[in-house]
């Protein structure tokens, strides 16, 4: 088994404002490995970009632990520690046309972090790390002196994750880091982010709410509902054998390139009320090597049954 680079052990993160509170992220925990693309899956709502937020420190943890390469990042670190979590963790935002400031130049913002850690030795240096990163991703030398709104929404998020390169990584963070992007750029931009992990070796937290990508990108899926993991496994072992019913729920809808498949199937509607318990409250259980589910004693069983 490789290196575990991420580790969350029973994270909770709550929102409170005044009196009231809400807890947006319940016990959840997971590991990613070195060199692996780790998949978080959900409705909009379910919590998987709060979690990403709380990695890199945005989001206060409420409970639990979050360690990264061997050392504890959640609560109070010292500022050694807090600089070695942001050149090496880095996030690729939703939004390509928010995250970017409209009155800097492309090479001013892809710039930003080395200059913020004086990550070059001269100027001479620090162009050609620019012009590197912005190589990297598929644009050239003389988009540098260029501004955001000169760009189309791919090419956007192409200088977002230029930015992100620019800094080294281990680890990269993507918050659906497609889904505002035409269809035809989607691929091109998966492309991208799949060839950069195999030529650096990187690592990623890959958030989206579309199955059919992450099938296409991740190593291992995490179903998430509510602030719950309700299902993890490798990629293909959880599209072969889904035991959850909202992971069931989420493959149903999943749209069909055959149209009299399409026509045929049925969507599988998840209520959430249907799983309220009193009494044998599920747990975290590993049904097969490697395929764990949220359930009780109960439905564990009927999951293994399921496929025997």
């Amino acid at each position: 088994m490789s290196k575990t680079i991420l580790s969350v052990k029973n994270l909770d993160v709550t929102f409170k404002n005044g009196r009231e509170s809400f807890t947006a992220v319940k016990n959840v925990s997971f590991d990613v490995y070195e060199g692996e693309s780790f998949a978080l899956v959900g409705e909009s709502g379910s919590g998987k970009t709060t979690i990403g937020r709380t990695i890199i420190r945005i989001n206060p943890a409420s409970a639990g632990e979050i360690a990264f390469d061997g050392r504890k990042i959640s609560g109070v670190i010292d500022k050694e520690l807090d600089t070695y979590i942001i050149r090496n963790i880095q996030m690729i935002f939703q939004d390509p046309m928010a995250s970017l400031n409209e009155r800097a130049t492309i090479d001013y913002i892809v710039s930003e972090g080395l200059y913020n850690f004086n990550l070059f030795k001269d100027e001479a240096e620090r162009r050609e790390k620019v012009f590197k990163a912005l190589n990297d991703v598929g644009l050239l030398e003389e988009h540098a002196e260029r501004y955001p709104h000169e760009f189309s929404g791919g090419q956007r998020q192409r200088i977002c994750i230029a930015r992100v390169l620019a800094m080294q990584p281990k680890f990269i963070i993507a918050d659906e880091p497609i889904s505002a992007l035409d269809v035809s750029i989607r691929a091109q931009v998966l492309n991208l982010l799949r060839d950069l992990k195999q030529e650096r070796g990187l690592s990623y937290l890959f958030i989206a709410h579309d199955l059919t990508v992450v099938r296409y990108f991740a190593d291992r899926i995490a179903v998430i509902h509510q602030g719950q993991l309700k299902e993890l496994a490798a990629t293909e072992e959880l599209f072969a054998r889904p035991l959850h019913p909202y992971t069931k729920s989420l493959l149903s809808a999943v749209p069909m390139p055959d149209p009299d498949v399409e026509k045929d199937k049925k969507l599988i509607v998840y209520d959430p009320t249907m799983h309220e318990y009193e009494t044998d409250k599920p747990s975290w259980r590993e049904i097969f090597p490697g395929h764990f589910a949220l359930a009780n004693e109960k439905e564990a069983a009927e999951y293994a049954a399921a496929y025997r």
